[in-house]
């Protein structure tokens, strides 16, 4: 009666940031589970790596397209390509992003407006690009990859943070604008995980810090981030949307030291 819950067959799923880390995972997740596969990100060489070893484990179609999720014009072509040479969109997951640190004092209006554009805008334009053919069929999954940072921030964190918890406050106007529809619409929000971006930023010592604060002691992985990815992609979410589905090993649960 279950056995097919979490199963994607016969569906499509784009991920934007799919070339490494959370999205190339994720990627891997959707087709192992029946997806066909779009993959996009700048980098096309790291999207081919990562586009070819997916294929090798799956019989479904694996496509990728080097998009640059800032320009405006990039992502309304993404939309209309995919469209075109899949026939459709079933899964979309909003996961390409940026964490560029400034705080306050030091905050350029280049530096906001282009982490808004990326983490924020380009997010909305391809969702609203997409959300219509799924209104027509009555079926859709949207996901956004947002973070704890929405909710909890840090030193010099203050265009992220926001950027995080615009995604939240827009999921949720979107899940009662498209729910009616049979469309649903979530965030992921990822606490510490082990992927270039954290590893970039942070000295051993904030590592250490990140790691201790969890309740499970342990940073992320980025296979952790799979499995409520596929839950709110399937028919094992159905009935799950407006969502943020907190992934952090319990650092949230923590309020004042040990």
């Amino acid at each position: 009666m279950y056995e097919n819950l979490f199963s994607l067959e016969g569906r499509v799923a784009l991920i934007t940031g799919a070339s490494r880390g959370i999205g190339r995972a994720v990627a891997r997740g959707l087709a192992e589970a029946g997806a066909d596969v779009v993959m996009t990100a700048r980098s096309e060489k790291d999207l081919e790596l990562a586009a070819n070893e997916i294929r090798g484990a799956v019989t479904g179609r694996v496509e990728y397209y080097p998009v640059d999720m800032s320009n405006r014009a990039d992502v309304d072509e993404l939309a209309k390509t995919v469209l075109r040479d899949f026939g459709a969109v079933d899964v979309l997951i909003n996961n390409a992003g940026a964490n560029h640190p400034q705080t306050l004092l030091e905050t350029t209006d280049t530096n906001w407006d282009a982490m808004i554009e990326l983490n924020l805008t380009s997010q909305m334009r391809l969702t609203r690009a997409l959300a219509p053919q799924m209104v027509a069929r009555g079926w859709g999954r949207v996901i956004y990859t947002s973070s704890i940072m929405a909710f909890a921030s840090n030193h010099a964190r203050g265009i992220y943070s926001a950027t995080k918890a615009g995604l939240v406050g827009m999921m949720r106007a979107q899940t009662l604008e498209l729910g009616p529809a049979g469309v649903t619409v979530n965030c992921l929000a990822p606490g510490p995980v082990l992927t270039d971006m954290p590893m970039s930023l942070l000295n051993e010592e904030e590592k250490q810090q990140f790691s201790d604060a969890t309740a499970l002691k342990r940073w992320g992985q980025v296979a952790d981030m799979v499995g409520p990815v596929l839950m709110l992609a399937s028919e094992a979410g159905a009935f799950i949307s407006g969502e943020v589905i907190i992934a952090d090993g319990g650092l949230l649960c923590r309020t004042f030291g040990d």
